[in-house]
């Protein structure tokens, strides 16, 4: 009888969901790597020449997909250690979502771009001081933003124009949940200052997760009020 117990419950303890935790996040984080690794690798031979940006902007194209599918895939992972396939819903994700998050990061790539090439030549613009500050925070706004569409591309199925009203619509909406990405932002910016540009990719897996947990409200409401 005692026996039973312990079978029915292995799989299911805190250092089992532990495991399972730990076991999703590698794996996520290797699978994110390897359909990155094109552009990840390209940025790695370009220089930090200003005039590379458009070059660095093409090398991260392959990232919007691969961001899309860890999470779908961390979204849809199971606590339960004998039931673990997080490399099948990466898979997954990947199929039924790299198009439609490819349609929304490209030209959110492009705009940041063409912001990122204006402060890095603002001199030569001849535009006064408050131009540059206006457009950080605009740039600051499009990555809260696309942080919102790329949660909603992953785990919903809408139009490319749809996603990016909803995402617009909760920026405001859910304050703290827009909160939580700019915290996320600000991690990211401090550790690729301070320790190396390779610590966001390092930790994509684990971002990307608390990304999810800050987007709770964000997707609940999606689920209620704006899908069948």
């Amino acid at each position: 009888m005692s026996s039973g117990v312990r079978t029915a419950d292995f799989g299911t303890g805190v250092l089992s969901r532990a495991a399972a935790l730990i076991h999703t996040l590698v794996t996520v984080e290797a699978l994110l790597l390897l359909t990155a690794s094109p552009g990840l690798a390209g940025l790695l031979l370009l220089g930090p020449d200003p005039a590379n940006l458009p070059l660095a902007a093409v090398c991260l194209l392959p990232l919007g997909p691969a961001l899309s599918a860890a999470l779908y895939a961390l979204h849809h992972r199971t606590a339960d250690l004998t039931d673990l396939h997080p490399a099948r819903a990466y898979a997954r994700g990947w199929r039924l979502n790299a198009l439609a998050a490819l349609k929304l990061w490209t030209p959110l790539l492009g705009w940041l771009t063409l912001i990122a090439f204006t402060l890095t030549h603002f001199s030569a613009t001849g535009l006064p001081g408050w131009w540059a500050v206006l457009l950080g925070v605009i740039g600051g706004g499009s990555l809260l933003w696309g942080a919102h569409a790329l949660v909603l591309t992953s785990l919903f199925a809408f139009r490319g124009r749809d996603t990016a009203r909803l995402a617009a619509y909760f920026l405001f909406r859910h304050a703290r949940a827009t909160l939580g990405a700019a915290s996320l932002l600000v991690l990211v910016a401090a550790s690729t200052a301070l320790l190396t540009e390779a610590m966001p990719a390092l930790l994509a897996a684990p971002l990307l997760l608390s990304l999810l947990h800050s987007s709770r409200p964000v997707i609940a409401e999606t689920q209620e009020d704006f899908t069948v």
